[in-house]
Formats: structure tokens, sequence, C-alpha cells
């Protein structure tokens, strides 16, 4: 799931990297849900609670996760809604805002992006990419009793 989020996000900046605040992006990931940077975040915490051996935690960070960037979404709806006006308010009457509708996607052939916003998406996939070895250490110090176990199943 942590690869998973990390590809997604990439493939979500692909999109929207070249746009961002010029455009009401709906191709691509932005065609089966409004914030798919937001959907693949929450999909990268839940996989580092699975890695961390716990279905309890892994719902809790999943949930908590969600419930903030959609808190987080809403804000950023305000600001598109008075950018883009009737354009915005068409769109997310038609996708959802987080949880992604598949049967709606659609993309175009081909897709102009940035490299600069690429390139600050890789950063921000890092932290990502080290919820790998710190869930590894964790799983390491638990089995070497310096880590408290908890039982979360």
């Amino acid at each position: 799931m942590i690869i998973g989020a990390v590809l997604g996000r990439f493939w979500a900046i692909l999109y929207i990297g070249a746009v961002k605040n010029k455009v009401v992006m709906q191709d691509g990931p932005y065609s089966i849900c409004r914030h798919p940077l937001y959907l693949f975040s929450t999909m990268g915490v839940v996989g580092f609670g699975l890695m961390l051996g716990s279905l309890v935690l892994a719902s809790v960070l999943g949930a908590v996760a969600f419930l903030i960037l959609s808190r987080t979404a809403a804000r950023e709806e305000h600001f598109l809604r008075a950018e883009f006006g009737a354009a915005y308010e068409a769109y997310a009457a038609r996708v959802p805002r987080i949880w992604p509708k598949l049967s709606l996607f659609q993309a175009e052939p081909s897709v102009t992006s940035s490299l600069i916003a690429v390139r600050t998406n890789f950063f921000d996939a890092l932290v990502f990419l080290a919820f790998i070895p710190l869930a590894e250490l964790m799983e390491g110090l638990k089995e070497a009793a310096l880590w408290p176990t908890i039982a979360l199943f």
C-alpha cells in the first residue's frame, strides 16, 4: 500500500502539476476523485499501520488521516469554488471528494506536466518510503523486547 501510495501520488501530480489553480483538472486520477493526493496519502498511512502488524492501528491511523485530509480538502474547495465558480460546482457535484468512484475514470491520450512539481512530489513521497524502514526498525525493536508490545487486534 505504501508503494501504491507513492505511485498514486506521482500519477496525480503528473496531471495537476502544470495546471494547479489554473484549470479544474478532471482527467486521470482527478476524474475519479477531487483530491487523489489525499486518497493516496491516506492509503500510505493505512499501509504503515499494516506494516506494524495491526489491523486496528491501520484502521485508526487511516481514519485519522482521512478525517484530517477531508477537512483540509473542504478548506481548499472554498478557494476552488471562489476561483472557478460554476465549473468547479459542476465537477464537485459529479466527482466524490476523496473516496474514488472508479466508473468515472477518463483520461486524455497525453498529459502536460511540470518537472518542478514532480521533483517536489518526489521529496514528499520520500516521507511515505521512510515508513518502510521505520516499520522494520519498530518490528526489530519489538522482537528484541526493546519496544513495548500492546495487542491491538
